[in-house]
């Protein structure tokens, strides 16, 4: 039976995903075979296995970190919001259904059998488990039913680190009062509290952890810096999000949709010198940028509707016929076409009027697609807005609940491989066709996720944008996104081995 350590955190976004798959890197380099493990996760971020089961982002980003291949064991049960007070909810890779809050508080006990079951088999294979907490211990009015924190603590007898936040303030509070508000037998769980992203001399702490040590009766077990870390986010909380730089020589703006899911699509653009790349929820914001995208969402005629609302939707209609070009990942791809009809009600039912920058319609089903994906552009009609990528292939995955079909035909065009698990299916979801109402050939569309990952791509892009501006920005190199992230996990490894007194992290593990 592996061992088996437990991060939690005083509130969301403390750092608890990266700090995980930092304890993944180091055990696995330490000689440990490891494995993440989180019992419930809320995100829109989310992933298709090899299988075609669906996970949430943060356990295949720890899982990347630990350097194995993604499995749904490590995420049984994901919550995707579609509203503020419902979710989709999805056990073992599978959607069972939408549920309200209330519905799914009542029902959590009857999955602890699915999360024991995860656990167990994973803890059979590997030396290792680190498991994810998700929000606080300390949320009393929920302790009742907890299944991911402290309830998931005591079911698989797992000793605590806890995580404080001091960037955004009062992190000896959030600590202190964590502790203060759980019940004996939890504090006892906690075996040693660790204060993340601090930024300054950390000389300056010593009084304020000594005093923190004895009110919580609990050792301060390190100090972790502020890591500027390019890692996959876990959900909308993400500093991305909130990224306000002007533009750069290449400016590329992402909607930032009520419901965006999938928004890491974008990071490589990241990583190219020169380029910015913008969330926009503003009409104001958007300026004059080289590239508009859409991205993917979990509640797309929401959202379209909202776009509509804003000013965004005339924004970006404006924009294309002035020779920008527009492109859509799945949700925001449904919306560019003619049509978005809802027959079963999977997500607001009837019918709604796309943007109409391309020749396709789409039709919701209650099956959702989950598959990954292989190809080569040439297949694609990204082509022919970006013709630098002609001559790449790309890999990735779909995970969308409607049908897209070109006008005037039975079925969408592409062609699609075999479906047998473990291998990844060949299949094309674009559209390059231009209409009236925009700029022929300067919008496309594609239902595959992680498009831009392979070498090559996001460099590409960028160089033809380049080019319909006149300018020269000498070579563009890009790295496999995949070795980026690995150079990454390496740093964020080695920053918390340097922090964190792993020495005790040990002993709490024996």
């Amino acid at each position: 039976m592996a061992k088996v350590i437990m991060v939690q955190g005083t509130m969301s976004n403390v750092g608890k995903s990266l700090l995980c798959a930092g304890l993944c890197r180091i055990f696995r380099r330490d000689g440990l075979k490891t494995a993440p493990f989180k019992s419930q996760n809320m995100a829109l971020n989310s992933f298709i296995t090899a299988d075609g089961l669906e996970m949430g982002r943060a356990q295949v980003m720890q899982a990347e970190a630990a350097m194995i291949r993604p499995d749904v064991r490590m995420n049984p049960i994901l919550l995707k919001p579609e509203s503020e007070t419902g979710s989709q909810v999805i056990v073992r890779g599978e959607v069972t259904g939408r549920y309200s809050a209330k519905e799914y508080f009542a029902m959590k006990k009857q999955l602890i059998p699915v999360i024991l079951e995860a656990y167990r088999s994973l803890a059979d294979e590997y030396d290792m488990i680190v498991i994810e907490g998700a929000g606080s211990p300390a949320e009393i009015n929920l302790k009742t039913n907890d299944i991911v924190n402290m309830g998931l603590a005591e079911m698989v007898d797992a000793p605590v680190l806890l995580v404080g936040d001091i960037d955004r303030g009062g992190v000896f509070a959030q600590l202190v009062g964590t502790v203060d508000l759980l019940e004996k037998k939890e504090r006892d769980r906690i075996k040693g509290l660790i204060i993340n992203k601090f930024r300054g001399d950390v000389s300056l702490l010593d009084p304020g952890i000594r005093m923190l040590e004895e009110l919580a009766g609990i050792p301060v077990m390190g100090v972790i810096p502020y890591l500027h870390i390019s890692i996959d986010d876990e959900d909308s909380l993400s500093g991305r999000l909130e990224h306000s730089a002007g533009p750069g020589k290449i400016d590329i703006a992402v909607l930032r949709l009520p419901h965006i899911s999938n928004f890491t699509d974008f990071n490589p653009f990241e990583q190219i010198p020169g380029v910015s790349l913008r969330y926009v929820a503003d009409v104001r914001q958007l300026g004059q940028p080289d590239l508009i995208i859409l991205p993917g969402t979990k509640n797309t005629m929401y959202d379209l509707r909202w776009l509509r609302t804003c000013g965004l939707e005339a924004a970006l209609k404006k924009a294309n016929s002035g020779g920008t070009p527009v492109l859509g990942i799945c949700g925001g791809y449904q919306m560019l076409g003619e049509w978005l009809e809802d027959p079963e009600g999977v997500e607001e039912g009837g019918c709604m009027r796309g943007i109409g920058l391309l020749k396709v319609r789409t039709v919701f089903q209650t099956a959702k697609t989950r598959k990954q994906v292989r190809g080569s552009f040439r297949e694609t009609g990204l082509e022919r807005l970006f013709p630098s990528l002609r001559d790449l292939t790309y890999e990735g995955y779909e995970i969308h609940m409607g049908i897209t079909t070109a006008e005037g035909t039975e079925e969408a065009k592409g062609t699609e491989g075999a479906e047998k698990a473990g291998r990844a299916e060949r299949t094309e979801r674009a559209e390059g066709a231009g209409r009236e109402t925009g700029m022929p050939g300067k919008t496309a569309g594609s239902y595959v996720h992680g498009l831009f990952d392979s070498a090559g791509t996001a460099g590409a892009i960028v160089r033809d944008l380049a080019a319909a501006k006149g300018l020269d920005l000498g070579e563009i190199k890009t790295q496999d996104a995949r070795l980026f992230r690995e150079s990454q996990y390496e740093i964020l490894a080695q920053e918390i081995r340097t922090h964190l007194d792993m020495d005790a992290v040990y002993r709490i593990i024996q």
